[in-house]
């Protein structure tokens, strides 16, 4: 049985990815971190009482800033492969706790390399670094000939959180071609699932437009319409980061749908599942919109109700306006497909939104 270690395993993608290992039969081991309150919702229908008979799911606390306990755990575990997806991942909030984002998700990676290498497992552990297209920062000179970003395109990190990611990014490469261990990189681009933190601006957006077309909420804001991104299901993701430890050799991989959706058409398509046409009036701060149809008798919404305005505390202090990969490597050489198109995605998302607060405002 193979045994693998997930760090930030109760967050949505290391929830999906637990679901999917302990499906192929791998005896799975999580990193959750301390907090006074359970934090496991997202795993809490997999999880298993450590007192049940050979139970293939274990939780242990720990943190990615504390190299002792990190070492500990893979000492206890002596995984096959790690999966690294723990992470300050809000690139807005990086901006407010740069020192934080920089102890996590750059050093936390080294912390991981190390222990595996302190420990003798290079030639046993596989190690999975969760990267992100942040690394690009959207600049429009390190594009392929698509006008895509892919492996050899050139990095420009423009927040916190990517600059930390690039620290992640070149110590994982270089603990591969040091001490040749099998550590890869996976640059995802923007994934979403309902299991999105409600923080994110595609949750929160579906989060809104369920509790607007359920009569609870009249309006909600966002910062930028404009910004532009590869939306893809988190689900297809963890699938590919999978694959990437399967491969016969230790290589970076781009993961992304080579499709791109601006907020203002997320916030459309959102609206557009629970039958609500929307019209964007006016520009820049001023930018509106309201409600023109509604052709769902379950949501009756008034016509030319203002349901969203621009709040200028959402922009960032330096806006990367759009991000789209390509994939092509992982297709030829791997043979991954994603599943999710992005009008999937958002039913997903809206589906799963709209019964939780149909169920908490037992509607």
């Amino acid at each position: 049985m193979k045994v693998a270690l997930i760090t930030g395993v109760t967050g949505q993608d290391g929830s999906y990815l637990a679901e999917l290992l302990l499906n192929k039969g791998y005896m799975v081991h999580g990193i959750k971190r301390r907090a006074s309150s359970f934090n496991t919702q997202r795993i809490d229908h997999i999880y298993q009482d450590p007192h049940e008979e050979n139970p293939r799911f274990k939780l242990h606390y720990g943190d990615l800033t504390d190299s002792l306990n990190i070492t500990k755990i893979i000492k206890l575990c002596q995984p096959d492969e790690i999966y690294n997806l723990g992470a300050m991942s809000h690139v807005k909030v990086s901006f407010d706790v740069p020192e934080y984002v920089g102890q996590v998700d750059g050093l936390g990676t080294l912390r991981i390399l190390e222990a595996v290498r302190l420990l003798g497992l290079e030639k046993k552990t596989r190690i999975y670094q969760a990267s992100t297209s942040e690394l690009y920062g959207g600049m429009q000179g390190n594009k392929n000939a698509k006008g895509f970003y892919d492996e050899q395109s050139t990095f420009h990190p423009r927040s916190p959180y990517g600059v930390a990611k690039l620290y992640g990014f070149w110590i994982t490469k270089h603990y591969r071609e040091a001490y040749k261990m099998f550590a890869c990189n996976g640059i995802l681009f923007n994934h979403e699932s309902p299991r999105r933190g409600e923080t994110f601006v595609t949750r929160k957006i579906t989060r809104a437009v369920a509790k607007i077309a359920l009569g609870k909420k009249d309006k909600f804001y966002l910062g930028n319409l404009d910004a532009k991104r590869d939306w893809g299901h988190a689900k297809d993701y963890v699938r590919m980061m999978w694959m990437i430890l399967q491969a016969e050799t230790a290589e970076d991989w781009v993961i992304a749908t080579s499709e791109t959706t601006s907020v203002r058409d997320f916030v459309i398509l959102a609206f557009r599942e629970v039958g609500i046409e929307i019209e964007f009036k006016g520009k820049g701060l001023d930018e509106k919109a309201f409600v023109v149809a509604c052709n769902n008798k379950n949501y009756q919404i008034t016509l030319g109700k203002e349901v969203l305005s621009i709040d200028p505390q959402y922009f960032r202090p330096t806006e990367v306006d759009l991000l789209i990969g390509d994939p092509s490597k992982a297709k030829n050489k791997l043979g991954w497909e994603p599943e999710f198109k992005i009008t999937d995605l958002v039913a997903d998302m809206m589906n799963s939104d709209l019964l939780i607060f149909s169920k908490k405002y037992n509607v």
